[in-house]
């Protein structure tokens, strides 16, 4: 396994790892006992970061995730968000001092535990001012119930503003091959402030596997296939709405050449490919049976050629692709 620094936090995170949306619902489906099967896996072969959430199912995800830890919980980090999701908040977010204090204690509870490694703020609230947040935060680091905190999904100015009340130990941001946005900003910035970077959406929400196809439908309760607000957000429009994905999955066939190449699948191929990014402490990527735990660490221990990661910028020039639109993940 590979270990890098998480931040300046003391932490050591595997480069890989292990997403638990799907377990919470929403996104695909999986199996519970695979997934128990799964964790374990994760843990003999080193890997120990592990990312929830509150609003992963409402709890789902967590306790299946403290079901599958059991006895093994010291062994994994253990990484959970708040803040979105609530249907009596104004655009379903809050994180209000009450709320912050309310969500740790059921996260706690569903997590079966004393203690979150690192607490994340899922979505900014623009109607709570972040010194009411990061305060509250900082508070939970005193009573010794979360080790680190940070936010995920933040702009810039909002993540300076957060630096300048109280430090943010690590952040959560989309990174892989089809969203580089964050190069533009947010990964300079957490260079210089030496701050903990976890990518999520590493295979792009399932189109880095190489498995899909120009005329699939996602199930009803996918956020995948949704219209509406899911809809409207940029990320979607850009990887999944009826202008891009055909083209999309043009680039995705001719990357899978590219990783054949390395004697790699294209899943193991755009991993490495978001770990070589420097900025990256870990990236995450969900599991559903321990095959696919597996799979993924086929990403470690080997580099792609600086001049294949010039033919794969080139990939998605010939197909028109822009992997770094200038929009951020909504429509505001």
């Amino acid at each position: 396994m590979e270990y890098r620094a998480f931040g300046q936090t003391g932490m050591q995170v595997s480069a890989i790892g292990f997403g638990c949306w799907e377990i919470g619902g929403g996104y695909g489906s999986i199996e519970e006992t695979q997934f128990i099967q799964a964790v374990h896996r994760a843990l003999d072969l080193g890997v120990n970061c592990f990312d929830t959430a509150e609003a992963y199912g409402f709890g789902a995800s967590e306790q299946s995730l403290a079901k599958a830890l059991g006895t093994r919980r010291k062994e994994a980090i253990v990484v959970t968000k708040f803040g979105v999701g609530y249907r009596e908040a104004p655009n379903f977010r809050d994180s209000s001092r009450q709320r912050v204090m309310a969500s740790i204690e059921k996260s706690l509870q569903n997590l079966r535990t004393d203690y979150v490694d690192v607490y994340l703020v899922h979505w900014p609230d623009v109607n709570t001012p972040l010194e009411e947040t990061m305060r509250a935060l900082d508070d939970l680091v005193q009573q010794g119930k979360v080790r680190a905190i940070g936010v995920s999904n933040f702009r810039l100015a909002q993540l300076d503003a957060c630096m300048r009340i109280r430090r943010v130990d690590v952040v959560q941001y989309g990174w892989n091959m089809f969203d580089r946005r964050m190069q533009r900003e947010i990964f300079p910035y957490c260079r210089e402030h030496n701050i903990g970077v976890m990518a999520y959406g590493s295979l792009a929400y399932g189109l880095l596997t190489g498995t899909f196809t120009e005329g699939m439908e996602f199930g009803n309760d996918d956020w995948r296939s949704r219209r509406g607000r899911m809809g409207a957000i940029n990320l979607f429009q850009h990887l999944f709405g009826e202008q891009y994905f055909p083209k999309n999955l043009r680039v995705v066939e001719e990357l899978k050449g590219l990783a054949a190449q390395y004697g790699k699948t294209l899943p193991q191929f755009a991993l490495r490919w978001t770990l070589t990014n420097p900025v990256i402490s870990t990236a995450l990527v969900g599991c559903r049976t321990p095959a696919e735990v597996e799979e993924n660490l086929g990403a470690l221990g080997w580099t792609i050629a600086d001049s294949d990661m010039q033919k794969i910028d080139e990939i998605f020039a010939r197909h028109g692709v822009n992997p770094a639109p200038d929009v951020w993940l909504e429509k505001i």
